[in-house]
């Protein structure tokens, strides 16, 4: 798998990290078994307790862990405080309510015969969590919050290119009191990945990754009969009505884009507008998009990092020049990046057509897609007009209206107003090949439970 750290901004190697051996992947399993038998036995306090240590622990040194994100994917310093900030939340949101979410719920005896029945939450064991690059914490803390307060045991791969923000995520919760196995972070290789899927002893397997991977990994899964959860790629349309408020649609337009290098699967990939303010939104867009200077991601006044790897760079440069060689029109704003580094030109295509193979891709990083329509259906149809099914926004003065807008867009999350965007509270994951299940709020946690039916019949009941 060929895990090391090469810092995105200089494209120079920092640090390498041997894989897993057989013999270590084997204990590590073990391990995480045996955990399991003893933490699944543990009381809400006694998990409570170490989820909010940990969560402390990120606040106090929220630097330290900051810049192992900047340093390992580019990511601008002060987001990847945020990020940090965000996992804390994530964790002590789980230490306060999962008690709550899990709680016994009464069946109500609607045959009149007496019975007492009720349906428990029980853990179920060890989950495989396979993660990727572009929020390193924030992946994790959104699967260990839940699954740690269930009662499940976690083990993790995570991506080849950020081992230290891997290794980093692992001793906060080895340094907030949790045993042995309870947290594993393993730089396995893809062998391993399906000698781990294959494991009788791994119970379930959420994955956040492209869709090419949740497509073998929840293959490999089916053919175990293992319960998996899948957040897949994003192509968001960011809906412009007539009536929006030009000032702020802008402004979180830019942000919706490019939060994050524009590296999200939740980002606003298409930028679809009323055609009757497209022409005034556009010059406002790419006016905004041009003042974002390139540079360190480490300096507040950048405002175009780079991207995670030159590999990812490269990679969407090609999808430009295709979607160029097919048709559409590139508008480069913005001061050119520096010549050494992952740095993409930010750019926004215009005139792409359904037959242009950009239309139904995914762009990770800071290009956008501008589409006019002529009036709301035809923005809808547009947005529907994806394999992808994640998140969507819709902007407009009239919010009552904008609800149901958001009710026709066929994604598993749309905001009025507001890009799509993340919050403990807020359930997260989509439908058709964006994937499947959910994560976050009391939804999230559901997800790796058995929900056990305890029936108490009387004796004498008839049959």
């Amino acid at each position: 798998m060929a895990y090391k750290t090469v810092n995105p901004y200089t494209n120079e190697l920092v640090a390498t990290f041997p894989d897993l051996r057989e013999d270590e992947l084997e204990q590590a399993i073990a391990t995480a078994q045996a955990t399991y038998a003893t933490w699944s036995q543990t009381d809400f306090a006694h998990r409570r307790a170490i989820l909010h240590k940990a969560a402390a622990q990120l606040r106090d040194r929220t630097d330290h862990y900051a810049e192992l994100l900047t340093l390992e994917m580019g990511k601008l310093f002060r987001e990847s405080q945020q990020e940090v900030t965000l996992c804390a939340d994530i964790l002590d949101y789980y230490a306060d309510r999962a008690e709550e979410f899990l709680a016994p719920q009464p069946v109500p005896d609607e045959a009149g015969r007496g019975d007492r029945a009720m349906v428990i939450s029980q853990p179920m064991g060890v989950i495989l969590a396979i993660e990727p690059w572009n929020f390193p914490y924030y992946q994790l803390a959104r699967v260990v919050g839940p699954q740690f307060m269930a009662g499940n045991v976690v083990m993790v791969k995570h991506a080849s290119n950020v081992p230290q923000s891997a290794a980093a995520f692992a001793r906060l919760f080895q340094d907030a009191g949790a045993p042995e196995g309870l947290y594993t972070n393993m730089y396995a290789t893809h062998k391993q990945l399906e000698e781990l899927i294959d494991d009788p002893r791994i119970v379930g397997v959420a994955l956040t990754g492209s869709e090419g991977a949740g497509a073998r990994i929840a293959a490999r899964a089916g053919q175990n009969l293992k319960k998996t959860t899948m957040e897949l790629g994003g192509s968001d349309a960011f809906i412009v009505l007539s009536d929006a408020d030009m000032e702020h649609a802008v402004r979180w337009a830019v942000w919706g884009r490019m939060n994050n290098g524009g590296q999200c699967c939740v980002a606003s990939k298409r930028i679809i507008v009323m055609d009757d303010i497209a022409d005034d939104f556009l010059a406002r867009f790419s006016g905004a998009l041009g003042q974002l200077r390139p540079g360190d991601p480490m300096d507040a006044a950048t405002g175009l990092p780079p991207m995670s790897s030159q590999a990812a760079a490269d990679q969407l440069n090609e999808q430009v020049r295709v979607a160029v060689e097919h048709g559409a029109k590139a508008i480069r704003v913005g001061p050119p990046p520096p010549e050494r580094g992952a740095f993409v030109q930010t750019t926004i295509l215009t005139d792409v057509t359904p037959d242009n193979p950009v239309y139904h891709q995914e762009l990770f990083g800071p290009v956008a897609m501008f589409f006019r329509a002529r009036d709301e259906d035809e923005a809808i149809r547009i947005a529907n007009d994806s394999p992808f099914g994640l998140g969507g926004s819709v902007f407009t003065r009239d919010t009552d209206h904008g609800t149901e807008v958001a009710r026709r867009i066929e994604t598993g999350m749309v905001f009025v107003n507001h890009p799509t965007w993340t919050r403990a509270d807020l359930p997260f994951g989509g439908i058709k090949r964006s994937g499947y299940g959910r994560e976050l709020s009391s939804l999230g946690i559901q997800e790796f439970v058995n929900k056990k039916l305890i029936d108490v019949v009387p004796i004498d009941a008839a049959a």
